[in-house]
């Protein structure tokens, strides 16, 4: 009778001693203000609460796996980064791009030929009529675009890439020119307009791109009735050839992509680089041209739909629906309004991956704002099942500012005149997910920012710890409560604030 109540004696004591240790399981927090970035203070896990902004309970495994967080490499990002020392270079491609850094870069987005953030128009080939590519080359790229790149490799070997482009060969479209609307930073003729509305004569409207994210409603608001490309079989066989040809090129300068895109934000109408495309277009080149070339010519290369940047649900429906494209398709990329249609369409294609391919740039702020933005925007894509995220510009000098008049915000931000720089506060925003949200976690939980301007998202990282990501954007303390396996994490999270919290 002595042992028997020796032994429970003991295993009481064992079992109150684990109870006690699981109560006391300590947490780091990481939390940013304006002004006062990344204080770290520590917590202890409390009894579980009845109510929580998000309760995870036995994962087994389950949960959306974690691929890449990713940024572009653009010629305006590259001119910024050689404003600095070289000490400055090397801190910044440290921080980004390291796996030991701040951000952990792994995935490279690069443009086929020039996007609104390149010092100027070109494409690989603008020998018109060249349907053969025997003057295609990647000479403009050598000047920028694969520096920079090798500038990242030197501290992420292992950096993987994926293309698309902004526009075809000028000769390839319909209005011979790269842009899609004429503007005062372009030289296309105004007469041209009418091109992109012509079947249903609508007019264009100058201001349409100034809409861009800001959820009022449908974007575009009227969608272009014609293919800016010329649906010439000949020039849509060359243009699939025109990819393959890129990537060949690339991967002899030693950079390897391995996922392309047909088009940049086919529903932007704009006066930089473009280029409209119809569903019936987007089916046509992809199912009958690039999908099948790409299988012949570079078969570990996958094919994804998008960029989306639209929230006409049922055009992207329309397009993801046909049955002989779906053949070579392994994913979607969403981008600006296009976050609409992503929980709809993983919904009906969870065979699969999906990923948010820009995240949006703002308009030259840099502000803290501009940062709760970007936050509650990578809450929302991952908190959607998005397995890879891609930044825009990580890097702009002064007020942000392309050839094309575009403002647009970075990760960091480098005065032309003092050359000094600083981390915008988006790049805090973004290193409070990307410091701790690594390849092979997994998301478990998640809360959108809602009413309550309170975003949560949860993963549980491959060393089995839980990384609790929360922002609070209003103008007073917020209380989080979020419950793990039976213990909860409960604080006031202060106004206007970026957390992330390590459970250890």
């Amino acid at each position: 009778m002595v042992k028997i109540f020796s032994r429970m004696f003991v295993a009481g004591v064992c079992m109150a001693f684990y109870a006690v240790n699981a109560q006391a399981q300590r947490v780091t927090w990481y939390c940013s203000t304006e002004g006062d970035e990344w204080k770290t203070s520590s917590l202890k896990m409390g009894r579980v609460s009845d109510a929580a902004d998000v309760k995870v309970e036995a994962v087994d495994g389950n949960g959306v796996e974690f691929r890449a967080w990713g940024a572009t490499f653009n010629e305006l990002d590259w001119d910024a980064l050689g404003v600095l020392t070289r000490d400055e270079q090397d801190e910044i491609l440290h921080r980004v791009f390291s796996p030991e850094g701040d951000l952990g870069i792994s995935r490279g987005r690069i443009s086929i030929g020039a996007n609104d953030y390149a010092r100027s128009w070109y494409s690989c080939d603008e020998v018109n009529g060249d349907l053969e590519l025997r003057h295609f080359n990647i000479e403009r790229d050598k000047q920028a675009i694969i520096p920079f790149i090798r500038a990242a490799q030197k501290y992420n070997p292992g950096l993987t890439f994926w293309v698309s482009p902004w526009s075809p060969p000028s000769w390839m479209k319909i209005n011979n020119d790269y842009p899609v609307l004429s503007s005062r930073y372009n030289k296309m003729s105004p007469m041209l307009d009418y091109l992109l509305y012509g079947n249903v004569g609508g007019k264009t409207d100058p201001d349409e791109m100034k809409l861009t994210g800001e959820r009022k409603g449908k974007f575009p608001r009227q969608l272009a009735t014609t293919d800016y490309f010329i649906q010439d079989p000949r020039y849509l066989q060359a243009y699939a050839n025109y990819f393959c040809k890129f990537i060949t090129a690339y991967a002899e300068q030693g950079i390897p992509i391995d996922m392309v895109i047909y088009q940049n934000e086919a529903y932007s109408y704009t006066p930089y680089p473009g280029c409209a495309w119809t569903a019936e277009g987007t089916i046509r080149f992809n199912r009958d041209y690039l999908g099948p070339t790409l299988k012949r010519e570079h078969p570990d290369v996958r094919l994804y739909l998008g960029t989306f940047n639209t929230n006409r649900v049922d055009y992207v429906q329309k397009i993801a629906a046909d049955k002989k494209l779906q053949e070579y398709v392994s994913g979607m990329a969403f981008q600006w309004e296009g976050r609409e249609a992503l929980p709809v369409l993983r919904e009906e294609h969870p065979e699969w991956a999906y990923m948010c391919s820009e995240s949006e740039c703002g308009w030259g702020s840099f502000d803290w704002k501009a940062g709760e933005h970007t936050f509650e925007l990578i809450n929302h894509y991952l908190g959607n099942g998005c397995n890879e995220y891609t930044f825009w510009n990580f890097i702009l000098k002064d007020n942000g500012e392309s050839p094309w008049g575009w403002k647009q915000n970075a990760l960091i931000r480098v005065n032309s005149q003092t050359r000094e720089f600083v981390f915008t506060p988006e790049y805090y925003a973004v290193k409070h997910y990307a410091n701790f949200i690594r390849p092979g976690a997994r998301m478990v939980g998640y809360k959108g920012a809602g009413q309550d301007l309170k975003p949560v998202l949860v993963y549980l990282t491959t060393e089995n710890k839980y990384v609790v990501v929360a922002g609070n954007f209003t103008d007073g303390e917020q209380e989080l409560v979020v419950t793990l396996d039976g213990k909860t994490l409960k604080t006031q999270l202060p106004a206007h604030s970026y957390n992330t919290f390590l459970v250890r």
